[in-house]
């Protein structure tokens, strides 16, 4: 039949494929006795709040067929060499497999092809754990690409675990704020537009800039100040983190954009005192919605959250901004990419504390602490605790004067993916932070926005979408969904993930992720 597997008969009547290995001998993959049972017990020690198996080697489809049969996770298989799998499937009969809607079979798939696989198809908020099981006798025959598979999987379900702290930790945050600054969307301005300016919006997003300054609140950012001065007299666009923005002012340096991305009320204090009434605010849609208030000229953007994304599509399209790097430098640097700029330089991006100072002085945190200050919690105390809230990595040399955390360091290296996939000439003006890598650049990466097409929804006031977003979400199916209600349905999901952190179990996960979230709804149209 073929050259990879031979066929025999169990004892329990089931054709039972043998790898062929060398000088023409071959290797069963499965009992020869009863390979049925043999999978029963297999699947059986599988934890019973999996949702996501994973098997390496199709072989005869036992242990699938039996996790189908048993459980109710997603099933997904992963196998190499496609004219070996046509031999299998050549053989003897898969479709009980093929034809359930739970599996899928990956045959020669790329690497990232396979760890996108994974990040597209495993939710931890709605699938629970995950499981990998190999198929020795399949996977020890092709050793070597098999551990490569298993390493890549391993990075898919650290990423997805990333991401689902992240959304358990504020997904109700996030839910909270967007709905509410749609509803004030549809209170200040009657056409329903997010920013209390449509034509200053529509200014700011349609500028084209060519030299740019972008400003982090790193210690190193004291030392530049006289530096990014002399950019500010010539008329160099300066864009600003939130975190940046009170040293800025403070050294009489007015900065030409503002960017905020923290869903948190801590980001208020960024604010407090400062005058950036005629300054564009950049906010994410899922920003504390009092943000707003402090420019006559806020800019909402989508950051990816998708309930961001169907305001897009459904709504009021928003710009689209890079927020994948998880901080606010990152974000600015995605700005500056959506508005031209061919020659970026990056102040105070220090990626580290130093001797040990956190932040540059005039920084949110020096008066916030101050105000909270008392016998029991010294400024020096709440200083101290900040600084070790996380521990610091090992020195790279004695010598160095830089402390890094794995949050700082990861942030750092997103940075510099990004910066080597763009085209633009970036440096970092010198500091004494961890330095930045921007020598290596990648394949050409164009900036993403988002198309500015006029959808269906969009002479509704804020009002008008919320109450039809509430009416989709509770008319969702509890299966069978077509592309409008998947899209709905996605943007619950970082609220179930936050829910879930809660406690709920997940068979209840979805039908309470809907309450909860047509139950916000209702109380903010109250």
């Amino acid at each position: 039949m073929g050259s990879r597997y031979t066929f025999s008969e169990s004892r329990s009547g089931e054709i039972v494929p043998s790898i062929v290995i060398a000088q023409g001998n071959s290797r069963p993959l499965h009992s020869l006795i009863d390979p049925k049972r043999e999978a029963e017990r297999l699947i059986a020690t599988i934890p019973q709040d999996t949702g996501f198996v994973i098997f390496l080697g199709l072989g005869g489809g036992f242990a699938p067929q039996a996790a189908l049969a048993s459980t109710t996770a997603q099933i997904a298989v992963i196998d190499f060499d496609k004219d070996g799998v046509k031999e299998l499937l050549s053989a003897k009969d898969y479709s009980p497999l093929l034809n359930n809607g739970r599996f899928s079979l990956l045959t020669d798939f790329s690497l990232d092809e396979i760890k996108n696989f994974i990040l597209e198809n495993y939710n931890p908020a709605l699938r629970g754990g995950i499981k990998v099981i190999p198929l020795r006798a399949r996977t020890e025959h092709d050793l070597e690409i098999f551990n490569k598979t298993a390493a890549v999987i391993q990075e898919a379900i650290d990423s997805a675990a990333t991401d689902f702290s992240v959304q358990a930790h504020f997904g109700l945050r996030w839910f909270s704020n967007i709905i509410r600054n749609i509803k004030m969307a549809g209170i200040t301005d009657k056409s329903a537009d997010l920013s209390a300016d449509k034509s200053a919006e529509q200014n700011f997003t349609a500028k084209k800039i060519d030299k740019t300054a972008i400003v982090a609140a790193g210690p190193s950012l004291d030392g530049q100040i006289t530096a990014l001065a002399e950019y500010k007299s010539q008329k160099v666009f300066i864009i600003s983190s939130d975190t940046a923005l009170p040293v800025l002012l403070h050294n009489g340096i007015e900065p030409d954009a503002v960017v905020s991305i923290d869903c948190q009320h801590i980001s208020y204090y960024h604010f407090w005192g400062c005058n950036i009434r005629k300054i564009p605010l950049v906010l994410d849609i899922a920003s504390p919605p009092l943000l707003r208030s402090f420019s006559d000229m806020p800019v909402f953007f989508s950051g990816g959250h998708p309930l961001a994304r169907y305001i897009s599509a459904y709504w009021r399209p928003l710009p689209l901004l890079d927020t994948s790097g998880g901080n606010v430098t990152y974000a600015c640097l995605s700005l500056a990419e959506n508005l031209g700029a061919q020659r970026i330089t990056l102040f105070g991006a220090d990626f580290s504390y130093i001797n040990p100072q956190t932040y540059a002085r005039g920084a949110y945190i020096y008066p916030y602490f101050e105000r909270k200050q008392n016998r029991f919690r010294t400024l020096a105390s709440q200083f101290s605790s900040f600084l070790y809230r996380a521990p610091f990595l090992p020195l790279e040399n004695e010598n160095q004067i830089y402390r890094e955390t794995s949050s700082l360091r990861f942030y750092r290296q997103k940075l510099e993916e990004k910066a080597s996939a763009m085209d633009a000439q970036i440096s970092i003006f010198p500091g004494q932070g961890a330095p930045v890598n921007l020598l290596n650049k990648t394949a050409h990466n164009t900036a993403i926005n988002s198309v500015r097409a006029a959808p269906e929804n969009k002479n509704k006031s804020g009002i008008e979408f919320l109450e039809q977003y509430r009416g989709d979400i509770a008319a969702l199916p509890s299966g069978g969904l077509n592309e409008k209600e998947r899209m709905i349905f996605t943007t619950l999901l970082p609220t179930a993930a936050g829910l879930k952190h809660r406690g709920m179990a997940y068979g209840e996960l979805i039908e309470e992720t809907k309450r909860y979230c047509t139950g916000q709804i209702d109380k903010i149209l109250s």
